[in-house]
């Protein structure tokens, strides 16, 4: 079975897609006669342009970026007519000129060899400029430039590297991050023995080789490691480069702390092969180095490259965020970029490095940007799923084995291989399943999914991590199905306190599951001239409000709120969370009138912390404090003034407290993951809570400090809201009054006390 009817079995993507109709056909063919394209980021097409020639052929869009390939040459190198035998070789150095050590041994050859090899040498020039094009198992396949440098001239710790398509993914994303004027470079979520390190280290001596007045720097996890690499890695790299790409070093053949370029290597050809005469060159000044993992390593200096190694790994006190938000500073002017970051790592525990590095990732996101065109953080993310590049899984072409072939597969490191990438990962999955820190880490190590990557620990978990990942697992394998919509609400025609209108918009802060029936909407009743709900037989939600608009340093917790079913008759889902909204807009009044308009578009009651009450005024003020529900653990006539006033729970009890984490956990068990003995519903089905970045909440929610977990709070509340008869205090059965009358015997003269 080929790579794309297993790839539509398992319901996956490619890891890029090649975008269609981006450009209009006529323009497409006019430039590319023109040789009109620049190298560069188009914005009237939104394209990310990475050919030097002028033309462009496929666009591909990898993680929400378009790039833009060189168009196909007429001729492309083959090693080989036969199909089957088309694949990535490095072509052998010849011997002759692996004699010659530097530019000055150049010189002294006579003009017949200079003659006989010159060509040779300008073509690999251009290989390294504009990228490479071979046939692979029939197609005609485009590397970079800086990929063409890694397997041709990067020796690694097994040799020179092998082709695998996650690789040349990954460098066409980086040559795009490189030629967007808007980035800063690339934050790489990747997989265990990816070759992070080995390209990041090939990619270090190709651009300080040709670049003048220039450093270079190396950040890992630990300075040990930034050095490790260094020396095992990046000088190494260097020394085995060919005579006419390495130039000559100031200093050791193996430094310990500094790559020197003082004087570099002249570009030879045709025109120059004759007359490159010492006195003809001028100094590169340009360093490599690597620094001690520190908040402010490279502060105040400028920097042509950072290749930061294990991100993910920076244990406290140091922190990957500090650092970026320092380091960014080194790669710009003003506004403008200058510098390019090369970043990649697997993630730790979230307490140990990986939280902060999940921040940075999610803050990378090319499809989220400001207003001047960069993302949060001035990264692009990019994931490349652990299947495409899992060592013993890769085939001759560079292609992964995702299943178990028909018949055995010759993989790239001349091994047959016999079994699929898939299922070697769901075996060791299945063996790991009764101990959920080992399968966390493995899943750390090699993830399918980003929610993988980004696995937490589960021994301060209070609640079940086998479900919550459960339906983690699922969220992510239906998400091109696309179950939730992200919006807004308005006020139809603008005009508040009328009707309330819900309108998908990719840049809303809502995400919605289900959106009621027109009847159902808007729905209410009124009492005394007051408007209550009309749809608390459906659902309720619950809400983590916040009531200053902005903290010092720009921080503060998110104000949260979540929608959820009850059992229910109605055309509705029944006892399944529906909207989620996480956010902190700019200023609290905004946040308020998002939740009004949520709970009157779905006609539902919303219990809210009273702690913080400027929600709860909000919604007195505007007339919807029947929509304000009061405290299910007290009767009526035992709540406070405020409390009868506003409504809402508070926080603070440890009663509260304790109903809040029994309400969420009760839930997990019942409706989150796999029932796998049919006690709740249908033996071994998946529940359905389609928000991960609750179910991640609950994941590492800490009871004893719950300020950080805004959806946690906000989502018990609305568990708590939609079964209020369970905590309804019981009341005290009145004690009988009895009343003994004493009885007479009438008969006679007098009367007898009988008892």
């Amino acid at each position: 079975m080929n790579l794309k009817a297993v790839l539509q079995r398992e319901g996956q993507n490619n890891i890029y897609q090649i975008a269609r109709d981006v450009i209009p056909g006529s323009v497409f063919s006019r430039k590319n006669k023109a040789k009109s394209w620049v190298y560069g980021y188009d914005e009237k097409y939104d394209i990310v342009v990475i050919s030097r020639d002028g033309t462009i052929g496929e666009i591909y869009n990898i993680g929400g970026l378009y790039v833009a390939l060189p168009s196909q040459p007429k001729k492309i190198y083959s090693r080989s007519k036969k199909v089957a035998d088309q694949y990535w070789h490095p072509f052998e150095y010849p011997k002759e000129l692996s004699k010659i050590k530097s530019i000055f041994s150049w010189n002294d050859m006579p003009a017949n060899f200079k003659d006989k090899w010159v060509d040779s040498i300008e073509a690999e020039f251009d290989n390294r400029d504009n990228g490479f094009w071979f046939m692979n198992n029939g197609i005609p396949t485009y590397m970079t430039g800086s990929h063409y440098m890694y397997l041709q001239w990067t020796k690694i710790d097994v040799g020179l590297p092998d082709f695998r398509e996650a690789n040349r993914i990954f460098f066409i994303f980086w040559e795009a991050c490189k030629a967007d004027i808007r980035s800063f470079g690339m934050c790489y979520l990747k997989i265990r023995r990816s070759g992070f390190s080995f390209m990041g280290s090939s990619e270090t001596i190709n651009i300080a080789t040709v670049a003048k007045d220039a450093r270079v720097g190396i950040l890992s996890k630990t300075g040990g490691d930034a050095k490790k690499m260094f020396t095992d890695k990046v000088v190494p790299i260097n020394s085995n480069l060919p005579f006419f790409f390495k130039p000559i070093m100031d200093g050791m053949d193996k430094p310990k702390t500094e790559l020197a370029y003082r004087v570099p290597a002249s570009k030879i050809t045709k025109k120059n092969m004759h007359d490159v005469a010492d006195s003809d060159i001028d100094g590169l000044d340009t360093t490599i180095d690597w620094k001690n993992t520190d908040d402010n390593s490279y502060d105040g200096e400028k920097l042509l490259l950072l290749v930061s190694d294990e991100s993910g790994k920076w244990l406290r006190p140091n922190n990957i965020l500090n650092n970026w938000r320092v380091t960014k500073t080194c790669l710009r002017l003003g506004s403008k970029v200058i510098g390019k970051c090369m970043m990649g790592s697997t993630s730790n525990a979230l307490d140990r490095g990986g939280e902060n590095f999940k921040k940075l990732y999610y803050d990378s996101e090319a499809t989220k940007r400001s207003r001047n065109g960069q993302t949060k953080s001035g990264l692009y993310s990019l994931f490349i799923p652990m299947e495409w590049n899992m060592e013993g899984f890769i085939d001759i072409h560079g292609m992964p084995v995702l299943r178990a072939p028909d018949k055995p597969v010759m993989g790239v490191d001349g091994e047959k291989i016999y079994q699929g990438a898939i299922d070697y990962w769901e075996a060791e999955v299945e063996s790991l399943k009764n101990d959920p820190d080992a399968l966390n880490e493995y899943y750390r190590q090699f993830p399918r999914t980003e929610s993988h990557a980004f696995r937490d620990e589960s021994k301060q978990s209070i609640f079940n991590l086998t479900k919550i990942y459960q339906q983690i697992d699922y969220n992510d394998s239906m998400i091109d199905s696309h179950y939730t919509t992200r919006g807004s609400f308005s006020w139809k025609d603008g005009i508040k306190d009328t009707e309330v209108i819900f309108s998908p918009n990719k840049n809303g802060r809502f995400l919605v599951g289900w959106v009621p029936e027109r009847g159902l909407q808007n729905a209410y009743t009124q009492k005394n001239g007051n408007k209550y709900p009309a749809n608390e037989h459906i659902g309720a939600f619950g809400c983590d409000s916040y009531d200053i608009s902005g903290v010092v340093g720009g921080g503060g917790s998110n104000g949260a709120l979540h929608g959820l079913t009850k059992f229910n008759m109605d055309n509705a889902p029944s006892n399944e969370f529906f909207l989620e909204y996480i956010a902190r807009p700019q200023t609290a009044e905004i946040f308020f009138e998002d939740v009004l308009m949520a709970i009157v578009f779905y006609g539902m009651p919303i219990l809210a912390e009273n702690n913080k009450p400027r929600l709860l005024y909000y919604l007195k003020n505007r007339g919807y404090r029947g929509y304000s529900m009061n405290r299910p653990d007290k009767v009526y006539n035992k709540l406070s003034k405020t409390e009868i006033e506003l409504g809402g729970i508070p926080n603070t009890s440890e009663d509260v407290k304790q109903s809040h984490a029994s309400a969420i956990e009760s839930h997990i068990e019942k409706y989150v993951g796999i029932d796998l003995d049919g006690t709740h519903r249908d033996t071994e089905t998946i529940g359905i809570m389609p928000f991960n970045r609750t179910l991640e909440d609950w994941a590492r929610f800490d009871i004893t400090n719950r300020t950080k977990h805004d959806a946690s709070i906000s989502s018990g509340l609305a568990i708590m809201a939609c079964q209020k008869n369970l905590y309804q205090p019981q009341q005290k059965e009145q004690s009988k009054i009895i009343v003994k009358f004493a009885s007479y015997n009438n008969k006679g003269i007098r009367s007898e006390i009988i008892r």
